[in-house]
């Protein structure tokens, strides 16, 4: 199951599609059996027969179940304009970084008499390529929602707690908790 973090960067990644991915069910299927090649491969990976899929490939059948239709949307989307997708998390990794916008509970250690209390926050904050390359870097090796999370928890500490050290010295181990929503771009 993706994590928030996963779906947000999907979402930032469908945004930058050049062009929009196959409408049609017979479009989308012949995709798929381009890209996985056959159409057991096609199968397996939607959840249904082999024969369904020759089914919706030569237009026997128009109207997929609801969760196998939005499964087959999901493998479309997953394989659609791969190039587009490396290039553009490339920039951000190198030279434009990222742009997370949340409303979330923070929650953080403080110094002695100072307030630590999480409290929701919304913010709207552009992190340096460096954050973008580890966020990266964790989704690509597998890394959970929580690992993804404490990079732009740590990244939020840096850029806009302390301010690139400018400010709260003393505040550490920033938290992102109970994420309202959370929306990335890049």
């Amino acid at each position: 199951m993706a994590g928030e973090i996963d779906d947000a960067i999907e979402r930032a990644d469908r945004e930058s599609f050049t062009r929009q991915p196959p409408k049609t069910l017979q479009a989308r299927i012949n995709f798929l059996i381009k890209r996985l090649k056959t159409t057991k491969a096609v199968a397996q990976e939607i959840g249904v027969s082999q024969r369904s899929v020759e089914r919706y490939r030569k237009g026997e059948r128009k109207h997929p179940p609801k969760a196998i239709a939005e499964r087959i949307d999901d493998a479309v989307r997953q394989r659609w304009q791969p190039q587009v997708r490396k290039r553009r998390q490339k920039q951000a990794a190198t030279a434009t970084g990222i742009t997370v916008e949340t409303r979330a509970r923070f929650g953080y250690t403080a110094p002695i008499g100072t307030t630590d209390d999480g409290r929701f926050r919304r913010l709207t904050v552009h992190l340096p390529p460096a954050y973008a390359r580890r966020l990266f870097d964790a989704r690509n090796t597998g890394a959970s929602d929580q690992q993804m999370r404490q990079i732009i928890a740590e990244g939020l500490k840096d850029i806009y707690f302390q301010d690139g050290g400018a400010r709260a010295l003393g505040l550490s181990d920033v938290t992102l908790n109970d994420i309202d929503y959370l929306d990335l771009d890049y």
